[in-house]
């Protein structure tokens, strides 16, 4: 009646075996977050100017699109920034953040 039960590794259960430590899973996260927030900024840029043109005079619509364009550069910026500096900690101490081994 009783049957053995066997544990599975983990690496076995994980969605992507190639994440076999912590570092490796805040990596993926890191490198993904970087790529989403600058498709993001993309569509924001795009958005505030189509708002821009299309505003023809109306003063509300054109400030809501300098409004966008302004957050979107803003926040490309602030990813680039940040994108420098993890690669500045990565040549000051040697470790591998975005592309680990």
């Amino acid at each position: 009646m009783l049957e053995r039960v066997f544990a599975q590794s983990l690496q076995e259960l994980a969605p992507n075996p190639n994440l076999t430590n912590f570092g490796m899973l805040v990596t993926a996260i890191v490198k993904n977050a970087f790529m989403l927030a600058g498709i993001l900024s993309f569509i924001l840029l795009i958005f505030g100017g189509f708002n821009v043109i299309v505003a023809a005079g109306d003063a509300k619509k054109a400030q809501q699109g300098k409004t966008a364009l302004t957050g979107a550069i803003a926040g490309l910026l602030i990813v680039l920034g940040s994108f420098w500096i993890i690669q500045i900690i990565e040549v000051i101490t040697g470790l591998n953040i975005l592309s680990p081994q």
